[in-house]
């Protein structure tokens, strides 16, 4: 199994008896390794951690738990790996951006950050039944969505850490709990300034030049950021064919009040729509979530490294943050009915709830496992319609039109079976929607850091490290969600940061007006993707039925993202076949 590992690394680390420990490849930046008598510590990703600090918390520590002080530290992205007497702790991050896999090889437990690592080391399959999650729309459905699609190749959850005992045996500790949201909003915005500029800082202090994105009020809040340490940075704008988009002209306001920021705006012209390249992909990614945006995603990313930028900060992970879940206020009904039931009116009104759906709701107290089996009956039902509250659990995904019996049989079984033991990922409402969504969210940004890394250029998003998403759901829900501004935590967390003006903006960009056009554009490579489709070769989907939903606008009573996740599964297939990852 060592000589197979080996195969694939270029750097390795001891344990302290002197057997492989870590094996892989990385930038030496990234990695700070330290210890102290039987206790060897490593961290890996985007941080400011040095050797020597780690040394010095060597020290103090003698078992596993011991390690949770270390972690709760930590500032930026990275994953954690402590050998203690003989025995292994790795673990990632809260969300999806650093994730654990892990596999026994020959008897022989192993983590990785790579599933598809794993899985060719095993000569593993694909499991058809996990595949068939992926099809769900949307893909936020936790314990089940994000898990590996390899037989034998395990994801640790996020809030968990690993422990490889010196016997062959493997278990998992969760060590990482939400905050309670009591914070009031002069405490809390002061912690979430603290914790993101942290988060910038330790990514861009020592270089000479970085680059952000500046589109809305969570980018720009990085950018400045970023600016306020003295760096150099080169913000990129993208336009929209939206008429009524203003990215650029906020773009162009911030930038004028900061000195040491060039301001690059992308016209919409030079984007690529959705699906474009969905023949093109050739180059396997961890797991099938980006088939309908992949070369949008990395239009800024390539401009930025032409620049000559080694970092990208973007502002991925700000909205399920700072706008925050609605379904707080089932909660807040609860505990403080007068606050809610004044906030349940503005968000009534301003999102034309149907009284009858949301009072529904609201009465709503099953558990979550209870919520969950119920998902299960619905996942060939109609789409809800698009005003609907927001109060239950999660979102009840669906599974499109042209997914086979057996998909749907499958789903139906695996989210039964999860239904039976599953937890929520909080015991408040509000706090469980929102790392649900973090989670998948942060599954993109995770591929576009990997994107990224194959052009030379790190990506990162701050807003999914673990210290700000604790300030930020540590804020009292009915400080940080209101119908009547937009996002106030960041408006107060970024006073004096974020010049003034920018900070009274209210809107938010979308792309909704690149969807149909890039599904004209590239209907014939649409179309091609169908023949001899790998999904269907599965038994997934019917090949015909999804090629004649391409051949017109998408009906609206299924909406534009019906097809995303179909494409991003087939892209994701095809890619697999001319790459060294068994199926």
């Amino acid at each position: 199994m060592h000589n197979a590992l080996q195969q694939h690394a270029e750097q390795h680390v001891s344990h302290p008896s002197g057997r492989p420990w870590l094996l892989g490849r990385w930038s030496p930046e990234s990695v700070a390794v330290g210890g102290a008598g039987a206790t060897r510590l490593a961290v890996i990703g985007q941080h400011a951690t040095t050797s020597d600090h780690l040394a010095r918390a060597a020290t103090d520590i003698h078992t596993l738990a011991d390690v949770d002080r270390l972690a709760t530290s930590l500032v930026g992205s990275s994953y954690l790996i402590a050998s203690v007497a003989g025995r292994v702790r790795a673990q990632g991050t809260v969300t999806a951006t650093r994730r654990v896999f892990h596999a026994d090889l020959r008897g022989v437990p192993v983590a990785a950050d790579r599933a598809e690592v794993l899985a060719c080391l095993l000569g593993a399959r694909i499991d058809r039944k996990q595949l068939a999650l992926y099809l769900l729309e949307p893909q936020i459905l936790p314990p089940l969505t994000g898990a590996s699609v390899w037989r034998g190749v395990k994801a640790l959850p996020g809030g968990d850490y690993l422990v490889l005992d010196g016997d062959g045996r493997t278990r998992t500790i969760r060590w990482w709990s939400p905050p309670r949201p009591t914070v009031p909003m002069p405490e809390g915005a002061a912690a979430l300034r603290e914790a993101l500029s942290a988060a910038v800082a330790a990514r861009v202090d020592g270089r000479d030049l970085v680059s952000c994105d500046l589109g809305g009020l969570d980018s720009t809040s990085v950018c400045c950021l970023a600016a306020r340490t003295g760096t150099r940075v080169t913000a990129y704008t993208v336009a929209l064919h939206d008429p009524f988009a203003d990215d650029v002209r906020w773009g162009v306001r911030t930038t004028a009040a900061l000195e040491n920021v060039e301001h690059h705006v992308i016209q919409a012209e030079e984007v690529p729509l959705f699906y474009a390249g969905v023949q093109n992909f050739d180059d396997p990614l961890g797991e099938p979530t980006s088939g309908a945006e992949r070369d949008r995603g990395l239009v800024t990313v390539r401009r930025a490294a032409a620049r000559g930028s080694q970092l990208h900060l973007t502002g991925i992970g700000g909205d399920e943050l700072l706008y925050g879940s609605l379904a707080h206020l089932h909660t807040q009904l609860r505990i403080r009915p007068r606050v809610a039931a004044r906030q349940l009116r503005g968000f009534a009104a301003k999102y034309r709830w149907p009284r009858g759906v949301m009072l529904r709701q609201l009465a709503d107290n099953r558990p979550y496992r209870v919520w969950l089996g119920a998902v299960a009956d619905e996942l060939t039902a109609p789409p809800p319609p698009i005003d609907e509250p927001l109060l239950a659990w999660g979102f009840v995904p669906r599974l499109p039109p042209w997914a086979t019996p057996d998909a749907v049989e499958a789903v139906h079984e695996l989210i039964r079976e999860a239904a039976r033991t599953a937890e929520p990922l909080s015991p408040w409402r509000g706090q469980h929607r929102e790392l649900a969504t973090m989670q998948a969210v942060s599954r993109l940004g995770a591929e576009l850091g990997e994107m990224g890394t194959r052009i030379g250029i790190t990506v990162a998003s701050p807003y999914h490290d673990d210290r700000v998403i604790e300030a930020g759901l540590a804020v009292r829900p009915e400080d940080r969600i209101s119908p009547w501004r937009y996002k106030p935590l960041i408006h107060e967390a970024m006073r004096g940061i974020v010049p003034e003006e920018s900070l009274t903006r209210q809107t938010k960009d979308t792309a909704a007006c690149d969807e149909a056009p890039g599904l004209r554009r590239h209907r014939p490579e649409l179309l091609a993707l169908w023949k001899d489709s790998r999904l269907a070769q599965l038994g997934l989907i019917d090949a015909e039925a999804v090629r004649e939903v391409c051949t017109g606008p998408i009906p609206p009573h299924l909406g534009e993202n019906a097809l995303y996740q179909t494409v991003a599964c087939e892209t994701w297939l095809r890619a697999l076949e001319g790459a060294a990852v068994a199926r």
